[in-house]
């Protein structure tokens, strides 16, 4: 498919719809945010339609405005009736592009799209399962955008090999940190010594920190097993904590499950499961490293971007997109997936570093982090294939 010809009306600042299922909590969330704000400050129209969340509040306050619309729900009727409805708003605002970044609304979402003649813009946010040729179908909603955006090179080819999408339609645009939040600067010794305290932390103890929920493939068993061998490499000794903070979302088995294999291996004194955090800067600064243990590939893999923004060491498995964010003996390690022992002689490594090492590793990471994961260089990124669609190549040269 090649480009649609570009459009917007020259009398009134361009305006973009974007279509996502709710605005609660979440990576996705966090982008369409930031994306709506950095279009207000710009000078566009900004959009946003979902079932309304937490978020909805801030997103006003970024100068972008909210419709209510059952986007969430994947009842064939109701994304059927959605079409209408988005159809309706569009042409009522009016709206020049429309951006879907899940899948449930991008299929209402691009048939009200073209039905007002507008170009179409889906983000890949993962690399998509596909167990038959129903959940292939369902996922395709992503692929059909004039243009596609992929939030790692990872999940390019994803989309590429597995859905067929041209290069000529895709796009790379990696997410980004909001470096003003994560900045170790900013965060006050009292909101560490509050964290400190709530967790139970031990003065010098090194802390070995895996934030994210709490499901298995994110690899909170693969963490325990390590911390045990790593005891073994210490000489049996157990001088480090270990964190995993996130949220269960309602998975009680499986946290059960957690605090019986720390029983298991001996490490009921070294470990802390206290839940979810509303203060990940703080929770950062309170690690001497950082864990991403996820067993399958993370489209992108925020928390290791986040942490080494915050200038802290990262070890991740070596798949999807942490391998385009964590540099291997400069900003961390990469270890293989489910891999209890090589996941323990990283965390050996890591807390056996001398200052001097810490000190260049941190600055190395946070200049890495700089350079090519902010928030403004992935809205500027999303403003250029906007500007491409709606005014021509040339225009956003």
């Amino acid at each position: 498919m090649s480009d649609p010809q570009p459009t917007a009306a020259a009398s009134r600042p361009p305006a973009v719809l974007q279509v996502i299922p709710a605005l609660v909590t979440g990576g996705v969330e966090r982008g369409t945010v930031d994306l709506a704000r950095a279009l207000a400050q710009a000078g566009w129209k900004s959009y946003v339609a979902s079932e309304g969340g937490p978020m909805v509040r801030e997103l006003e306050r970024a100068g972008a405005q909210h419709f209510t619309l059952p986007l969430a729900s994947k009842n064939p009727l109701v994304m059927r009736k959605n079409v209408g409805r988005l159809e309706a708003l569009i042409r009522d605002l009016p709206v020049d592009l429309v951006h879907a970044r899940s899948r449930a609304p991008a299929w209402s979402a691009r048939a009200a799209a073209r039905a007002c003649g507008l170009p179409f813009v889906t983000t890949f946010h993962n690399a998509y399962k596909a167990d038959n040729w129903l959940k292939k179908l369902w996922n395709s909603s992503m692929a059909k955008g004039d243009r596609v955006v992929a939030i790692s090179d990872f999940v390019a080819n994803h989309a590429h090999s597995r859905y067929g999408v041209p290069w000529t339609r895709l796009t790379t645009i990696p997410r980004g940190t909001d470096l003003a939040k994560f900045d170790p600067t900013r965060v006050s010794p009292e909101r560490i010594t509050q964290l400190s305290r709530a967790w139970r932390l031990e003065d010098g103890l090194p802390v070995i920190l895996l934030p994210g929920r709490l499901t298995r493939w994110k690899g909170q068993t693969v963490l325990l097993r390590a911390l045990a061998k790593l005891a073994e490499l210490r000489g049996g000794k157990r001088d480090f904590i270990g964190v995993v903070v996130g949220d269960h979302q309602g998975r009680e088995t499986y946290r059960n499950e957690l605090f019986q294999l720390a029983a298991q291996l001996g490490l009921e004194g070294s470990l802390r499961l206290p839940g979810d955090t509303r203060d990940m800067p703080a929770a950062l600064m309170l690690a001497d490293v950082v864990v991403s243990a996820s067993i399958e590939p993370e489209g992108f893999g925020r928390i290791a971007v986040e942490a080494q923004a915050m200038g802290r060491p990262v070890i991740a498995t070596n798949h999807g997109g942490a391998r385009e964010t964590v540099l291997p003996g400069e900003t961390g390690w990469l270890v293989a997936p489910n891999h209890p022992a090589e996941l323990a002689a990283a965390l050996n490594e890591a807390i056996s570093m001398t200052p001097e090492q810490r000190q260049a590793m941190s600055r190395r990471a946070m200049d890495h982090v700089a350079a090519h994961f902010t928030v403004d260089a992935m809205c500027a990124g999303y403003i250029q294939v906007y500007t491409e669609l709606l005014f021509g190549r040339e225009a956003a040269a």
